[in-house]
């Protein structure tokens, strides 16, 4: 028998209870307080708290905590079950819109009994309908399939955004060095995925994907282009590298009219820190000695006060075209 202060060595981090009974862990032992029950039938060592913990921001405790729900909630899903949803999307890194709750979706297929418990919603699928994979030691929705089944979830926007991540092609600024990843999935694998007959929020699916592009990197990107499209504004490109005029690098903007020389610059909270600061005011002052107009905008201007964008972006296309 294992002591109070120790587990057998061969059981994970998250386990069944069964199993740990099975290698003859005691019931007293399994409700010690370094053990978390977060599902029935399930058992997660605590963790140790690591720095400031008040320091984290909401979203990156939100996604530890979708992390954790689905390390204990493994050891006990059912056979021939998977990850789908909004689950799925966390796991495949998909961006999410913070509305959405931290529920485990978890799918099955028909004519199965959909699993449910408290912190888990189940879903039934026809064989077919959505392909599975498997990623690390999860089952999960392809991307594909999990973009899909945000149609009935997600406002159209959102799903524009989704499909932005799916589709994206990474690459370093300035083409420095080479990348060898892929997309999650290309327009064709969501088109398809669009087709199936029966889909939930097909026709917002079908929307959203017309206006999907390669090159944005967060969904705020994706939003302030679709706000310049809702603005009847020309369309600018994604992921634009800035040069000097001797062909030197001077950075990335996200999106950019480069036959006007206008970079359009989001500023997240991650612009605030003192290094990225003094790389912003190095960078900008560049694009300007280059003879570039910078737009920058918040989360204010792409969340709150849209009108003021769309005048900013209006003002710097005409000091452009008058140059």
């Amino acid at each position: 028998m294992p002591t109070p202060d120790d587990l057998p060595a061969l059981l994970p981090g998250s386990f069944a209870v069964a199993e740990a009974r099975a290698a003859g862990v005691s019931r007293t032992r399994l409700d010690a307080a370094d053990l978390e029950r977060r599902f029935h039938g399930a058992r997660i060592r605590v963790e140790p708290l690591e720095g400031d913990e008040d320091s984290v921001s909401e979203w990156v405790a939100k996604s530890r905590a979708i992390d954790r729900d689905i390390l204990a909630y493994t050891p006990v899903m059912p056979p021939r079950t998977f990850f789908c949803g909004p689950t799925a999307a966390h796991l495949l890194g998909i961006p999410l819109p913070p509305r959405i709750d931290g529920t485990l979706h978890v799918g099955t297929w028909r004519p199965r009994r959909a699993p449910e418990r408290p912190g888990v919603q189940g879903h039934q699928f026809t064989p077919g309908f959505v392909k599975v994979m498997s990623l690390g030691a999860a089952r999960v929705t392809d991307p594909a399939s999990t973009w899909a089944s945000l149609g009935s979830m997600l406002f159209e926007d959102e799903l524009v955004a989704a499909a932005d991540a799916v589709i994206r092609i990474p690459r370093y600024p300035g083409g420095f060095q080479e990348v060898d990843q892929t997309p999650l999935a290309t327009i064709a694998d969501l088109r398809r995925v669009t087709e199936r007959k029966g889909r939930p929020g097909a026709p917002r699916l079908r929307r959203a994907l017309e206006l999907a592009r390669n090159g944005a990197s967060s969904p705020p990107e994706t939003q302030i282009r679709l706000i310049i499209h809702d603005a009847g504004l020309p369309e600018p490109v994604l992921d634009f590298d800035v040069r000097a005029v001797n062909g030197s690098f001077l950075g990335c903007s996200e999106l950019a009219y480069p036959e006007l020389r206008i970079a359009i610059e989001y500023e997240s909270d991650g612009h605030l820190t003192r290094e990225q600061l003094q790389r912003d005011i190095d960078k900008y002052q560049d694009y300007a000695e280059a003879g570039w107009i910078v737009v920058r905008l918040t989360s204010q201007h792409v969340y709150r006060d849209r009108a003021e964008a769309v005048r900013r972006i209006r003002v710097a296309r005409a000091a452009a075209q008058r140059r």
